[in-house]
């Protein structure tokens, strides 16, 4: 039980990759919180976990919205006294060329993904400095953290942004225990993923199955998706992770898609 007497919390948590890392937490041992826009969906996962065993609470959460993050972090905190771990997940695609990107989808992507990872970190840091146990803040990055693709400025932008802001958290942190580090998947196949095929199909004049061989695993080792399971795996690595000694680090779970 990797992570027995902690508490996560983990946004954009009722699908996809953040549900996988809540399982996978709940199952080692932590107390987790679904935090996600969608509040029934939240509530689901939540009791999926508890039906299997665990401890988990749903909340909503905007991650634009300061007072929405507040709020969702003090109910972690009335329900499980503290936070320990922070997964700073939530997130969206858009794509298009970038003179066709309009500036308020910018300003929505931007948004989301890096104000949404300095909101929540906001609010959790003092609960993690007063705690003395210290923490684990982990950012979902992307491949695109280190790497571009087209039709993908704003996105390519946020994830870039995340690992300056993780190694500025760990400087921060480190007095308090706190570590910070991102986790930069590849492509994995999520809902998230599969809209973005059709998308680039069009934009980029092919098939389907062309945007999946010779876009998306174009670059792997294997021609493999990358799965939620690689993913939280991954994530559980850091937030386990016992000292300072890990931290303002990026690991990339790619298939080799980009290698350092």
């Amino acid at each position: 039980m990797k992570l027995q007497d902690k508490t996560a919390i983990v946004t954009g948590a009722a699908s996809g990759i953040g549900k996988e890392i809540a399982i996978v937490f709940a199952r080692e041992g932590a107390k987790v919180v679904i935090a996600d826009l969608n509040k029934a969906a939240a509530d689901a996962t939540a009791a999926e976990i508890r039906a299997a065993g665990g401890q988990a609470l749903g909340v909503a959460m905007d991650v634009c919205s300061e007072e929405a993050v507040n709020a969702g972090v003090a109910a972690t905190v009335a329900a499980f006294g503290g936070v320990d771990i922070l997964v700073s997940n939530a997130g969206i695609q858009i794509v298009h060329p970038l003179e066709e990107f309009s500036y308020a989808e910018w300003k929505k992507m931007l948004t989301i993904h890096l104000d949404g990872a300095f909101l929540t970190t906001k609010a959790c840091l003092p609960h993690m400095y007063k705690s003395g146990r210290g923490g684990s803040v982990i950012y979902m990055g992307s491949v695109h953290s280190k790497e571009a693709s087209k039709l993908k400025a704003p996105y390519v932008t946020a994830k870039h942004g995340l690992i300056g802001l993780a190694k500025v958290v760990a400087k921060e942190g480190a007095q308090h225990g706190v570590h910070a580090n991102v986790i930069c998947p590849g492509f994995v196949r999520t809902p998230l993923v599969d809209k973005q095929i059709p998308e680039q199909a069009k934009e980029l004049g092919i098939t389907e199955a062309e945007v999946i061989k010779n876009v998306m695993l174009k670059e792997t080792v294997d021609g493999e998706f990358t799965t939620v399971e690689d993913v939280a795996q991954a994530t559980l690595f850091f937030a386990a992770f016992p000292t300072n000694a890990l931290t303002g680090q990026s690991l990339i779970v790619s298939h080799g898609w980009f290698m350092e």
